[in-house]
C-alpha cells in the first residue's frame, strides 16, 4: 500500500506547476486563476495544497488574492525576480535573450569586481579552492561536468572576496548562471574555449594583482555573451532563409 502524499509536498509540486504557468507566459499577467474548486480538480490536489501554494505564490510577487475576486497573476515588475524559484521557473523555460543580456549586464557589475577584491583579499584555502575549479574545469569530459565546474570556479572566486553579502548573492542566482555557463559552452565550437580566461583570472588571483583579474573576468563575460549574439544571429540567418 503507499504511502500518502504529505500535504507539503504536494503544495510544493502545486506552487511549482503555476510557477512555471505564470512565468513562462502560459498565464498571462492579469488574468484570473480559476476558482479555488475548479483548480484544485484540475491539479488534482486538496484545496488546502492549493491554498498553500498560492500563498507561496503570492509571497514571491506572483499573484494576490482578494476577496471575491480571486487570484490575479501580477505584472512582471512585480515579481520578486531574484527569487531561487522564479529564477528556476524563467530557466526552465529557455532564457529569452532580453532575459539573457540583462543577466550578462548583472554579470559585469558584480564579477569583476568580485574577482578583483579576491585578487586582494583571498587566503591560500579560498586560492586552493579555485584551483580546485578550474583543475576540473581542465578535466571535464563532457558539458555538463564544465558546467558544474564553472560555476564552482566563479562561486569559489566570490568567496574569495570576503564579502558575505557577495557570496548570498551567488547561492540567488546559481540556477540563472548555470544554465548561462551551459548555453554559452554549447554554443561554442568546443565548450572548453573560455578555459583560458579562466586561467589568467586564477594566476591574477594568485598573484595578488587586481586590475588584472578585474579586467581578465571583464574580457570573459564580454566573449561569452558575444559568442551567444553570434549564435543567436545564426540561427536567425537560418530561420529567414528555411
Amino acid at each position: 500500500m503507499k504511502k500518502p502524499i504529505a500535504v507539503r509536498s504536494l503544495y510544493g509540486h502545486v506552487m511549482h506547476e503555476l510557477g512555471q504557468r505564470i512565468v513562462s507566459g502560459k498565464v498571462k499577467p492579469g488574468e484570473i486563476l480559476p476558482r479555488e474548486e475548479t483548480l484544485a480538480e484540475s491539479l488534482q490536489v486538496s484545496r488546502t495544497a492549493l491554498r498553500e501554494a498560492l500563498k507561496v505564490l503570492s509571497a514571491k510577487g506572483l499573484i494576490e488574492s482578494r476577496t471575491g475576486v480571486g487570484a490575479r497573476v501580477l505584472e512582471e515588475r512585480y515579481w520578486n525576480q531574484l527569487d531561487a524559484d522564479v529564477l528556476a521557473w524563467r530557466c526552465a523555460s529557455m532564457p529569452t535573450d532580453d532575459f539573457v543580456d540583462k543577466l550578462v549586464e548583472m554579470r559585469e557589475i558584480i564579477e569583476p569586481a568580485a574577482a578583483a577584491a579576491a585578487a586582494r583579499r583571498r587566503t591560500a584555502p579560498q586560492l586552493a579552492a579555485i584551483e580546485e575549479a578550474y583543475n576540473a574545469m581542465d578535466a571535464a569530459q563532457t558539458l555538463d561536468e564544465w558546467s558544474h565546474a564553472d560555476l564552482l570556479f566563479h562561486d569559489a572566486v566570490l568567496h574569495a572576496t570576503g564579502n558575505e553579502l557577495m557570496q548570498s548573492l551567488f547561492s540567488v542566482i546559481e540556477t540563472a548562471l548555470g544554465t548561462f555557463f551551459t548555453l554559452s559552452a554549447r554554443n561554442a565550437g568546443n565548450f572548453k574555449y573560455s578555459l583560458p580566461y579562466h586561467q589568467k583570472v586564477l594566476e591574477a588571483i594568485r598573484r595578488k594583482q587586481p586590475e588584472v583579474a578585474r579586467k581578465t573576468m571583464q574580457s570573459m563575460i564580454v566573449d561569452s555573451h558575444t559568442n551567444l549574439q553570434r549564435s543567436r544571429s545564426t540561427r536567425s540567418r537560418k530561420k529567414a532563409s528555411a
